[in-house]
């Protein structure tokens, strides 16, 4: 018989997981529920990695809310494509959604849709402002090393400085100094 899991998420130690923990068993139904104190950014979670391992197909996956389960719609969605590719339903308790009704499976579509939406306006933003600032003259990009600058990084590196410690003293990113000294030793043939 299919089980509902519960999947609860905090970001630091100082907050609590019992309020989710709570509402997931007596509001979701859930038998068990899997925990991360980890920040949304990371997905490599082991709590929700555990929570995939014990799952069956058929199962249903409940969190309280959905930013518990991913921090943009675009990690959301992969997130429930994974867990549909494995057999199993999703619920978010805040959001009423449920992938095991067709309500919930269309709000889901919706969302893709809207994130290949947000995805396309923003490339096609990027190509306008590249396409405007060509206009008026503008290359696009980082401006070019000035041979000054560049002249002091080599001699620093020269005299035995770390390429980050240069890249920190003379303002510049590290990955300027390391692309400089490559083209530098590319010229010089070694």
């Amino acid at each position: 018989m299919p089980d509902m899991l519960g999947y609860a998420r905090v970001s630091t130690r100082d907050q609590d997981l019992e309020a989710q923990r709570r509402r997931l068993v007596q509001e979701g139904g859930a038998i068990r529920v899997f925990e991360d104190t980890i920040s949304g950014k990371r997905f490599d979670r082991p709590g929700l990695a555990g929570l995939l391992e014990f799952s069956r197909a058929g199962d249903t996956i409940c969190v309280v809310r959905l930013d518990r389960l991913g921090r943009s719609l675009k990690e959301l969605l992969e997130t429930i494509d994974l867990f549909k590719s494995r057999g199993l339903g999703f619920r978010s308790l805040e959001e009423g959604l449920d992938t095991g009704s067709a309500a919930g499976e269309l709000v889901f579509h919706v969302f893709g849709a809207i994130a290949h939406f947000e995805r396309r306006l923003i490339v096609e933003r990027t190509q306008d402002g590249i396409a405007a600032a060509r206009a008026r003259g503008k290359v696009p990009g980082r401006p070019p090393l000035d041979a000054e600058t560049r002249a002091s990084a080599l001699k620093l590196v020269e005299a035995g400085v770390r390429p980050a410690q240069v890249a920190k003293q003379l303002g510049l990113g590290r990955s300027t100094v390391y692309r400089e000294l490559a083209r530098m030793r590319g010229m010089c043939g070694g």
